[in-house]
């Protein structure tokens, strides 16, 4: 190619460049909102920037975003959501910018909608990816939800969170809270302690959760008084469960007749998430997981939500997910989840399966 045609071949690109690229201005109003939406030293702009391959501009409260048509038209859904978000005096850190992008990046997700956010005495709670909002949904619509997933999805932490907002409303009188206690097997009579004190450490987690959304003396006084019951799965056994909001959680470490012993005390009036992760089974081999079991038994049951989480959904340290999909990668080329799946044509109450 001679150095005329190069140049002029490359003058055609630049301006091809140029063609595809848009400079869109977007003003906010209230200028105390604006800063916060912009973030310290306009670090929340600067993380946009970079996830959405634009450059952005910031003069007082105006933005001047200037890229591709399809990520400047994503980038302003985006700084919608989160204007949005602080016009609901709802707190904004990295963490909600991220959750923004995630669900402008999903295909037909509202990127723009908050309305699915959850009010608790200490904090507002919003979904972070488009599978939250759908689980929230879910939580809404059915009065038996199952959400299956990886760590870090906020499976439970939305759980809990739903069932303090009803808990608080008074659309129940109690949230009961339960997990196998798999590790503890027969040994809980000689840890140390009262019952509460032998199980407490296998349902630490789900304390977490409530004092996040709770103001400390609100969990304790409830707690005491019977409206917040935590307690392992085998106390469920032979009990009702009417008005109630109920969470089983770590569901994968159940066997199928824990299972069907849980579900089977739902009440009137009463919600029940059962979550977990079937890559994270730790039942003995040859016992087959009671969550895949129900999941199996229960899909034509109509009234029934499913929502399937994936490595894309966590929300936790951008490291979890990374480690999430590194392990996900590994196990299914050694087929490690195999024996929790379900096997081809065979019965779904087999063990083993």
């Amino acid at each position: 190619m001679t150095t005329a045609a190069a140049a002029k071949a490359k003058k055609s690109t630049r301006a091809k460049t140029a063609q595809n690229t848009v400079s869109v201005e977007r003003a906010f109003e209230n200028n105390s909102l604006a800063i916060a939406l912009f973030g310290s030293h306009h670090s929340h702009l600067a993380r946009v920037e970079q996830q959405m391959d634009v450059t952005i501009h910031a003069r007082g409260n105006e933005l001047t975003i200037i890229g591709s048509i399809e990520n400047v038209n994503a980038t302003c859904q985006i700084f919608d959501r989160l204007y949005k978000r602080l016009r609901k005096n709802m707190p904004l850190d990295l963490a909600e910018v991220d959750a923004a992008v995630r669900m402008v990046r999903t295909p037909g997700s509202d990127a723009s909608d908050t309305s699915s956010s959850i009010k608790t005495p200490n904090r507002h709670i919003s979904p972070r990816s488009a599978t939250q909002a759908d689980y929230l949904q879910a939580i809404d619509d059915n009065e038996l939800v199952f959400g299956q997933g990886p760590a870090g999805t906020g499976k439970t932490y939305l759980a809990v969170a739903k069932a303090v907002e009803r808990l608080v409303r008074g659309d129940v009188d109690r949230i009961i809270l339960s997990r196998p206690a798999v590790e503890a097997g027969e040994q809980l009579g000689f840890l140390p302690g009262d019952m509460r004190e032998k199980v407490d450490p296998y349902l630490r987690p789900l304390y977490d959760a409530l004092f996040d959304m709770l103001p400390e003396g609100q969990v304790e006084k409830r707690l005491e008084s019977g409206e917040i019951e935590v307690a392992p799965l085998a106390f469920m056994r032979g009990r009702t469960l009417s008005n109630a909001f109920v969470i089983l959680d770590e569901a994968q470490n159940t066997t199928a007749v824990q299972m069907k012993m849980f579900l089977t005390r739902l009440g009137e009036n009463s919600r029940m998430v059962v979550s977990g992760d079937l890559s994270q089974v730790d039942l003995p081999r040859g016992t087959r997981s009671g969550l895949r079991d129900a999941m199996d038994v229960l899909t034509p049951v109509s009234g029934i939500g499913f929502v399937t989480f994936t490595d894309k959904d966590v929300v936790r340290h951008p490291l979890v997910g990374e480690i999430v999909l590194a392990y996900s990668d590994v196990e299914s080329r050694r087929r490690t989840g195999a024996r929790y799946e379900p096997a081809p044509n065979s019965d779904t109450g087999n063990n083993g399966g």
